[in-house]
């Protein structure tokens, strides 16, 4: 039994004759009349009598119609319902490291919006809670310094490699230095980025092997308030090299020895990665954020 057969054999009975249901449905009268047949083998009963040019139900395709009409109203509710649930498409989860999304983000998404209509949400995440997003599912995928101790337990894609910077203001007293080195920042105030980046890590990582304890200041997620703090000339700041500082007001000191880490996305493993989130890796394979 067949749902088109069912279809034909339900507007008949609404037409009272296969020429008008024919007309009804732009199909043929044959392609009815062998739809009907079809059913009556199958059942082993006779839904319909002929008389004269008029065509009646038996009592058998009266209660087979009942049957019938409803599961075609069920079936066209069904396609309807998941029809309009595939328009209305799930939103792309993403993490983003706040320092990024301000400087690089936005106009990458909106290219990724504009070329594929997919619908994004972005979260500003440090690194190390937007792993643990991904990893309970809570984010499809984030952009992470991918400098973390589990990385293998995850799907990657690296996408560049960035160094770490000494941030001062022309009035600090390594201003005219060309370099700095952990031990000449002992006594130093510090500003990091939120106590969620794996940053802070890597940097109290090397402050520890060197038998040393940093002073930090103020821990933040924005870019513009740890400049203005940098700006007063007793303080610097730990950055990365690809983001901007004005040159009239800053000196980006290179770190000694040198501290480099790679960014990128990750995406969980073990689950069938759904097609928003391969399309997005796809497409930063060429169109890359930064």
């Amino acid at each position: 039994m067949k749902l088109n057969q069912l279809e034909y054999f339900c507007a008949v009975c609404r037409c009272h004759s296969i020429t008008r249901a024919a007309e009804t449905l732009y199909v043929t009268q044959p392609t009815i009349s062998v739809a009907i047949r079809e059913l009556e083998k199958e059942l082993h009963l006779q839904l319909f009598r002929h008389e004269k040019n008029r065509i009646y139900l038996t009592p058998e395709g009266e209660a087979f119609y009942r049957r019938a009409e409803a599961l075609v109203r069920e079936s066209r509710e069904m396609v309807a319902d998941f029809s309009a649930i595939g328009h209305r498409q799930t939103p792309l989860k993403i993490g983003i490291p706040p320092m990024m999304s301000t400087l690089f983000f936005p106009s990458f998404s909106d290219r990724f919006i504009e070329k594929t209509g997919q619908p994004v949400q972005l979260f500003e995440y440090g690194s190390v809670k937007a792993r643990d997003l991904v990893q309970s599912e809570d984010l499809d995928i984030a952009l992470v310094n991918m400098d973390f101790y589990n990385l293998d337990q995850f799907n990657s894609l690296v996408l560049m490699e960035d160094s770490y910077i000494y941030c001062v203001s022309r009035t600090h007293r390594y201003a005219g230095l060309p370099e700095v080195t952990f031990d000449m920042l002992a006594d130093e105030k510090i500003l990091l980025f939120n106590t969620d980046s794996v940053q802070n890590d890597t940097i109290f990582a090397r402050y520890r092997s060197m038998g040393l304890t940093p002073d930090v200041l103020l821990y933040s997620s924005q870019l513009y308030t740890i400049l203005n703090f940098v700006r007063s000339g007793t303080c610097g700041a730990f950055l990365y090299a690809s983001l901007p500082a004005n040159p009239r007001d800053f000196v980006q000191l290179p770190v000694r020895p040198e501290i480099t880490s790679s960014f990128g996305l990750i995406w969980k493993k073990g689950i069938l990665t759904p097609s928003r989130t391969t399309s997005f890796i796809e497409f930063a394979k060429t169109a890359s954020p930064f």
